[in-house]
This record gives C-alpha cells, sequence and structure tokens, in this order.
C-alpha cells in the first residue's frame, strides 16, 4: 500500500520535472529573439552560439536531471509503478496548456534517462490532448491582398514583417526587384484570369547563421499554392534582399533538416509547422518541427508517421537499398519515407581505418552531427534509445542480421524488437546508385552539387576521410548529402599536403606519410570519389578545382581556426537578385 510520505514524494518528483521543463521552455522560447537581434547586429559568431545551445539544450537539460532524480527517489529507477504514478501527478497540470506535447515528451526522455543502460522501453508517444490548440491563423500570419500583378507596395509591406530595428539599404529598389522576380516566376502579365488571390506571410522572421529570412505563400486565383521564400543579409549599408525563392525544390532545400534549426519570432510552433507542410506537403511533418527547432516534438511525430506508414502499405522493413555499411547495418520499406540504421558490434571485412573505435565512439559521432551547425550538406539523425518496434514490421532475414550483428543494440522481447538506440535518417538515392539511371544533364546537376555538398561541411569544421561517392546520397530535388559518419574528423585537426611539389622522379617516401593523424592529399579527391566517366570528372574539375588545392583547404581551416563563418552555399546562384537591371515601378 502506498504510504502518505511516498504519494508526497511522487507528487515532488512531478513538480520537479514540471519546473526543469518550464525552465527550458522559456529558454528556447528566448533564443529566436537573440537571434534576430544578432542578425540586426551583423554578429554571425553570436548567431553560431546560439544555435549550438539551442541544438544541445534539451539533452544537457535531461543529462542534468536524470541521475539527480535518480539520487533523490532511487526506486524510480526500480520500480515502473512509480513513474507511473508519477505520470498521474504531471498530466492534469499540463493539460491545456498549448505546450503540453513538448513536457509529455520531457517527461518521457526523463524517463528514458533513468533507465539507460537497461533494456526498458518508454513509448515516443505524444499526449492526447494536443490537437486542437485554438489558436487562429490570424496569430501565425498575416495576408495581403493579391491583384493581377504582385504590387512593389505590397513587397514593402512584406519586408516589414519582421520590424528590424536596423533599416534596409535600399527598400523601395528591392521591393520593386522581388515583385519583378515575382511576376516573372508566376507568369503574371496583368491579365485578370491570372491573378494572385492573397499572399500570405508567416507573421515572424526565420534566422539562421548569416541570414533571415520571410516565409509565406502565394495563393493563386487559378488554383494553387505557391511558396515564397525571400533571403535577406545585413551588410554594412543595411539590411537587403539576397535572394528570392519561388518554387518547392527551393522551399525543400532551405527547410532541409541537414541544416541547423532556424530561430523563428512566433511561439505557435504547431501552426508554424502546419504552414511549412503547406508549402512543402510532401515532406513528413515530423521534420517540419525539427526544422523550426522543436527536435523532440518532431522525434514523435516522425516515429509515428514511420509506424503508420507501414500499417497502410502492409510493407516490412528490409536491406536498405545501396551499399551495405562497414558499421552500420541499414534498413527500410519500399514506401517509407525514412531509413533506419543500429551500428554494428563490431565492423565488417571491409572496415579500412585501422583500429576500431568501438560502438560508442560512432554513436558520438552521429550526434556530433546533429548537434553542430549543420549547412545543409549533411542529413540530420533522429536518434532513439530504448524504443520498441512490432515484430511483424521486420524480415525474418533482416531480423536474423540485426540480431547477429548489432546485439549491443536490438534484442527480441515477445512480439517486440527492443532497440537500445536506434538512427533514423531521411531516406535519399546513394550517388553510384543515380548515376546508374540519371539523365546527362541530372548527372551535371548532381556533380556539381556534390562539390558543394563537401565545401559547405568544410564551412562546419567537417571532413569526411572516406571520399567514396557511396557515402552521399541524392533527393528528389538533386541535392546531395553526405549520410554515413563513422569516418568523420574535425577539419581544423586534419593535416592538409600535397605531392605536387616533388620533383619528378624523386622515389624517396614523401615526409607526410610518417606523420601521425589524419592526413589529406587534395589532388587525389576525384579518384577518391570515384567519379563515374570523364565528363562529369572533367565538370568537378571545372567548377570545383579549388577542392583539388592545398592552398583553399588551408585557407578554409585558417578562417575556421579564425573564428570565421564561411558562406554557405543553400541556393543556386540564380536565384540572387540581379542589381545591375533597372527596374521600374
Amino acid at each position: 500500500m502506498q504510504t502518505a510520505s511516498e504519494h508526497e514524494l511522487i507528487k515532488l518528483t512531478a513538480m520537479w520535472i514540471l519546473k526543469e521543463f518550464d525552465f527550458l521552455y522559456s529558454e528556447l522560447r528566448r533564443i529566436p529573439r537573440l537571434a534576430k537581434q544578432a542578425f540586426e547586429n551583423r554578429d554571425p559568431t553570436t548567431s553560431l552560439a546560439l544555435s549550438k545551445s539551442r541544438l544541445s539544450m534539451y539533452s544537457e537539460s535531461i543529462n542534468e536531471l536524470g541521475p539527480k532524480l535518480k539520487e533523490a527517489f532511487p526506486h524510480l529507477a526500480e520500480n515502473e509503478q512509480l513513474w507511473d504514478m508519477v505520470e498521474q501527478c504531471y498530466l492534469p497540470v499540463i493539460k491545456g496548456r498549448y505546450e503540453a506535447d513538448f513536457a509529455f515528451a520531457y517527461l518521457h526522455s526523463v524517463r528514458r534517462k533513468i533507465y539507460q543502460g537497461e533494456w526498458k522501453p518508454v513509448e515516443y508517444a505524444f499526449v492526447e490532448s494536443i490537437e486542437k490548440k485554438g489558436v487562429t491563423g490570424s496569430e501565425v500570419c498575416r495576408t495581403f491582398t493579391g491583384g493581377p500583378r504582385v504590387s512593389v507596395r505590397t513587397i514593402v509591406d512584406i519586408l516589414g514583417v519582421p520590424g528590424f530595428s536596423m533599416p534596409y539599404a535600399s527598400l523601395d529598389e528591392d521591393a520593386a526587384l522581388v515583385a519583378e522576380r515575382s511576376n516573372q516566376v508566376l507568369g503574371l502579365n496583368g491579365e485578370e484570369a491570372d491573378y494572385v488571390r492573397t499572399i500570405v506571410m508567416v507573421d515572424a522572421g526565420f534566422y539562421r547563421n548569416r541570414g533571415a529570412y520571410l516565409v509565406g505563400r502565394f495563393v493563386l486565383e487559378r488554383g494553387g499554392i505557391v511558396p515564397l521564400i525571400i533571403a535577406l543579409l545585413n551588410g554594412e549599408g543595411g539590411i537587403y534582399v539576397d535572394a528570392v525563392l519561388i518554387s518547392e525544390a527551393d522551399t525543400h532545400n532551405i527547410f532541409s533538416s541537414t541544416l541547423a534549426n532556424f530561430h523563428v519570432t512566433t511561439e505557435y510552433y504547431h501552426e508554424l509547422s502546419a504552414f511549412l507542410h503547406s508549402i512543402m506537403p510532401r515532406r513528413p511533418i515530423g521534420l517540419h518541427y525539427s526544422t523550426v527547432g522543436f527536435n523532440h516534438v518532431g522525434k514523435v511525430a516522425v516515429m509515428n508517421e514511420l509506424k503508420d506508414g507501414l500499417n497502410i502499405s502492409k510493407q516490412v522493413f528490409g536491406t536498405a537499398v545501396g551499399f551495405r555499411g562497414t558499421v552500420t547495418i541499414g534498413f527500410s520499406a519500399p514506401s517509407s519515407a525514412y531509413n533506419l540504421k543500429v551500428i554494428r558490434d563490431k565492423p565488417t571485412a571491409q572496415y579500412k581505418w585501422g583500429k576500431y573505435e568501438g560502438f560508442d565512439a560512432v554513436l558520438r559521432k552521429y550526434k556530433r552531427v546533429h548537434e553542430i551547425n549543420r549547412t545543409g550538406s549533411m542529413l540530420d539523425n533522429i536518434i532513439y534509445f530504448n524504443l520498441r518496434l512490432e515484430k511483424e514490421f521486420f524480415e525474418a532475414c533482416l531480423l536474423d542480421e540485426l540480431l547477429q550483428e548489432a546485439g549491443q543494440s536490438v534484442s527480441v522481447e515477445g512480439n517486440n524488437v527492443i532497440f537500445k538506440t536506434l538512427i533514423v535518417q531521411r531516406k535519399v538515392i546513394p550517388l553510384p546508385v543515380f548515376f546508374e539511371t540519371a539523365s546527362d544533364d541530372d548527372a551535371k546537376k548532381v556533380i556539381i552539387n556534390l562539390g558543394y555538398s563537401i565545401k559547405n561541411n568544410m564551412a562546419a569544421n567537417i571532413f569526411n576521410k572516406d571520399l567514396d561517392a557511396r557515402n552521399y546520397g541524392v533527393t528528389r530535388f538533386l541535392k546531395v548529402y553526405l549520410f554515413d559518419y563513422d569516418a568523420l574528423e574535425p577539419l581544423t585537426e586534419v593535416k592538409i599536403r600535397t605531392n605536387q611539389d616533388r620533383v619528378d622522379g624523386e622515389e624517396d617516401i614523401p615526409d607526410w606519410y610518417f606523420e601521425d593523424g589524419v592526413v589529406f592529399l587534395p589532388e587525389e579527391i576525384e579518384s577518391g570519389l570515384r567519379i563515374p566517366n570523364r565528363m562529369l570528372g572533367r565538370l568537378f574539375r571545372e567548377v570545383h578545382g579549388d577542392l583539388l588545392t592545398k592552398e583553399y583547404w588551408e585557407r578554409i581551416q585558417s578562417d575556421l581556426k579564425a573564428g570565421k563563418v564561411p558562406r554557405l552555399h543553400i541556393y543556386p546562384e540564380d536565384r540572387e537578385l540581379d542589381r545591375t537591371k533597372v527596374v521600374s515601378s
């Protein structure tokens, strides 16, 4: 029978968890305002620090609270019924709060932390009361009048949405250029049949790295929705529009989960995610939550989507398409939007990096990719701990392989497969598989994007010493991403060397051969990537010849060590505004 003192301890535990969550949530809501100030002050170093802080804030809170609770109330780790009682005290207090689902996810994260190292799965689930929030669209969006053409006056009003404390360098000129680009892309010639019904903008600024973005959509009278993204930078002369993005492909690339989270100056994350889903309907809703910084709400949504997809399609998990990993086992269902991975207990015979550092070292690399300032060229990792999936979801041969090769992470309990650790990534097509059937034009675009992928990763101080094309993948929009992380190293710790300064005929072993650590010769990048044909290799050299030079790599290293923030290639150059043109208003 439960004693009065035990009941009080359960209640105090629930309130302790809620107090820590409330502090975390208030800090997360404060960061977007600070990111806006960093943009206005032209302070990218602070912006990067905010991104890093936000990405790790949740896990740091859990890691600090879990052991304290376990020490104060050790029976929590021994008796699951006590946890159920804590939850019963916790749920009535968060009921009706906007962030109830987030608070519930926090509770379960604490529970998983206390059970860490044990085979005790904890559900990744929402509380049932989060579906209706009672928030109207007017609290999240602003609607602007359309017409037969997009007017300069309307764009001026849209550029005022964030309410910057700093002025635009040339507001009217920028508005005219944005209006002209919009009318051109939409094919608006002023005729009645082609007019824009409304332009709906999120009533907030989106901040990340050096830039800010305004996000909205054109609602067309003839039917359909077209995304509108206005990319802003802040230069010495003031804020200016750098690019206009009016396509689903560009929008997907901007909001890719391979990039660090956006800091968005609105607290309505459910409606915000729903709006993003309206302009990117093929992107899973869980990833939209993650894009705007609510990774753990997104984490639950992704798992729900994954399970629902299997139940609807009646498909099962099988071995993933492409090269079989030496350190991980990849698997997926044919129509699923996700690939799943577990870390092998030991690498396969094809492992080529000397001594294997072990399970924990590999997991740290996958965690690091999530926690750093991702630059649009690395798939994010959604990492689940103590997760239960139904046994019927797995092909028998796959399940046998998981149990035999990844026993540290996988076990079977009745009709369930229990994962101590499971990594989930957005599905991409491995580069060698893509090139087998790609058209010449698509292959050319992808080989150019491969170079930008490597450069963007360099900007995040990431070096992939396994520059094999099999570690890169392509999306439907031809963007290239690195997805295999067991060979990652900090770029600033890599020793850049070359053989191009050696005299022809020298037979001595070069000095760099005897150096410790990771040594890289840029001139070998093309052969390492295994670019499939000469035409693509030639194009790679034409566009990204700097990647084959020692000087380029050393310059990026020097910038990173000096704390500089390299500019990233996030959108195509032809989306940038052409300021040499004369625009009439």
